[in-house]
């Protein structure tokens, strides 16, 4: 074998301190954000079926909730909103003493140090499931943006570290960002969901926010899953309207359109882990198909090497115990 001349590789792969000594992508507990589904009442901790090991939470339930995400070195949670009561303009949204608005209160006063994220979007609120007010059967996009803009204000007058807009309406990240500005918030930053494709593996979260559309879809305000210069257009858009983060929303199905966003811009870039995501996997491990901690922890660095700085994961909690190991 003398004649030959190669390159080998194998010698920086020899032992797992040599293959920890030369690792290029690291996840940290700082890069995962928790999602939280908080509901009126008292004395719930309901499991969702399609979710194993997520729940909806009462506001007494979320304090022992929230005292094992701060035990793990979780340090943001996104609070996902589900009301008893829900009508035609999603009032309970940008109500005083909503839901989301009564767990950010509750958060930051035990745990200050914890950064809350409100979900900023009318879908969990609406009777009719969709992100908007519906005029002539549509969402109406402009109407939208008035009862989205004052969700906003109100989750940031309770207390919230980040607003996150997730409902896709043209122009939300601008209106809330003026809204945010006159009513003195203007150290609030946007969490964009400026890239959020009309994806079928968001399913298990409807279940989870009681937010499944009662008539057509939302495929006229999301984004096709086929096309990818729109969400250059997209992001490009909300970075200009004064966005501070960018989420690209699915991720695992979408780690091209991630590279292709972090390569264009410098704001911090967040991956969301979505539910469907989050289920097959679960389904597969209770099986005894995979190994789900190798699984999860692939995933999740396939995200970071892809470009993203920050995850949203229903698997943080699994996720930060096994970086403490």
């Amino acid at each position: 074998m003398n004649d030959l001349h190669f390159k080998r590789h194998r010698r920086l792969r020899s032992s797992e301190s040599m293959r920890a000594l030369v690792r290029e992508t690291h996840l940290h507990k700082e890069d995962l954000i928790y999602p939280l589904f908080v509901v009126e009442g008292e004395n719930i901790k309901r499991e969702i079926p399609s979710m194993p090991g997520i729940f909806q939470l009462s506001l007494d339930n979320l304090t022992e909730e929230m005292k094992e995400v701060e035990s793990l070195g979780i340090r943001s949670v996104l609070l996902f909103g589900v009301p008893k009561q829900k009508d035609e303009v999603g009032s309970q949204a940008y109500c005083e003493h909503g839901i989301v608005q009564l767990a950010t209160k509750q958060i930051k006063r035990d745990h200050p140090s914890i950064i809350v994220i409100a979900d900023t979007c009318l879908c969990e609120y609406t009777s009719h499931g969709h992100c908007g007010v519906i005029r002539d059967g549509k969402v109406d996009n402009d109407e939208s943006l008035k009862l989205i803009t004052e969700t906003a204000i109100s989750q940031a007058k309770a207390g919230a570290d980040i607003i996150a807009p997730s409902n896709m309406m043209d122009g939300f990240v601008a209106a809330i960002r003026k809204g945010l500005d006159e009513a003195g918030f203007t150290n609030i930053p946007i969490m964009s969901y400026a890239v959020k494709y009309a994806s079928a593996f968001y399913g298990p979260f409807r279940d989870a926010a009681d937010s499944t559309p009662q008539f057509g879809n939302r495929k006229e305000y999301q984004m096709d899953p086929a096309n990818r210069y729109e969400a250059f257009r997209e992001a490009d858009s909300d970075i200009e309207e004064g966005a501070d983060f960018i989420i690209v929303k699915p991720s695992m199905s979408y780690l091209d359109i991630m590279r292709d966003v972090k390569e264009r811009s410098t704001l911090p870039l967040v991956a969301y882990n979505v539910s469907g995501e989050y289920s097959m996997v679960k389904a597969a491990a209770q099986n005894g198909w995979i190994d789900e901690k190798q699984i999860v922890l692939e995933k999740l660095i396939s995200m970071k090497r892809a470009g993203a700085d920050l995850i949203i994961t229903y698997a943080s909690k699994d996720v930060a115990k096994w970086l403490s190991e």
